[in-house]
């Protein structure tokens, strides 16, 4: 796939703060094959994440952590940086965010001696993005003094209606209690607390959480709240045909051509 199928993006200005996002990207995927480089709006799905990162101002560097020499090809096609390849161990399904960054950070630090300010995760799997929202959210940790930032968006269902439950033959408890309000669970919706659902299209971290404390998030966490319609996280064919629709229904990050 040629380069000439970027559209081209403007050099960006100076910023007082190192701003790196990371894409991960596995190979392996057992809900959809191949699911990373799969065509989307006529782009590898890679792609979109790759140009939501290059297309915003506050995005110092970009770089992909993948296991994949042809996921590594294709993001490098569209100007991704990919200064390493992760080991097969830390590319398996029960593999942490929080191992895949340690070890992204580490190594840009061991061999380079680059440590950002902050880390924005973008998922390859949550395409939909919107620049606007992406310097929103890293203006929003950079001036606080949070460790990280999370999309969310309204729930779809409330967890003041669900339950746990042991055995079929136990009685079940409530999932969760509402102060000064009796049976939470036999009360209108309207009148239940408001719950947010975090989704995978954007996190900001300062890199000093991961690094120093060990933890993907730290612990003040800032949210930033996005419409349920930009909520679309890929694991089947059923997300890969939502998120198509999306994107060429919406202003966001997408290509011309």
């Amino acid at each position: 796939m040629a380069l000439g199928c970027r559209a081209f993006t403007a050099p960006k200005p100076p910023v007082s703060m190192e701003v790196l996002a990371i894409i991960p990207a596995r190979g392996g995927s057992k809900g959809l094959p191949n699911k990373n480089i799969l065509p989307l709006a006529g782009h590898p799905l890679i792609a979109y994440s790759v140009k939501a990162a290059l297309d915003s101002p506050a995005i110092t560097r970009t770089i992909v952590s993948t296991d994949s020499a042809e996921i590594a090809r294709v993001a490098a096609e569209y100007g991704a940086e990919v200064p390493f390849m992760r080991p097969t161990e830390l590319a398996q399904d029960l593999s942490t965010d929080l191992d895949v960054f340690v070890h992204a950070l580490a190594w840009l630090r061991d061999h380079e001696g680059y440590v950002p300010d902050l880390v924005v995760q973008l998922r390859p799997t949550s395409p939909v993005r919107q620049v606007a929202v992406i310097e929103a959210c890293i203006k929003r940790v950079i001036d606080s003094d949070a460790d990280s930032l999370r999309i969310v968006t309204p729930a779809p269902v409330t967890p003041y209606k669900m339950w746990r439950i042991g055995t079929q033959t136990e009685p079940m408890t409530p999932l969760l209690a509402v102060e000064g309000l009796r049976e939470p669970y036999n009360q209108p919706r309207q009148i239940l607390p408001p719950v947010y659902w975090q989704i995978g299209t954007l996190d900001v971290i300062r890199t000093r959480a991961i690094l120093e404390q060990g933890t993907m998030s730290g612990n003040k966490i800032m949210p930033y709240v996005v419409e349920a319609h930009f909520a679309v996280d890929i694991d089947d064919l059923s997300g890969f045909l939502k998120a198509q629709t999306v994107i060429e229904q919406y202003d966001c990050v997408k290509f011309e051509n």
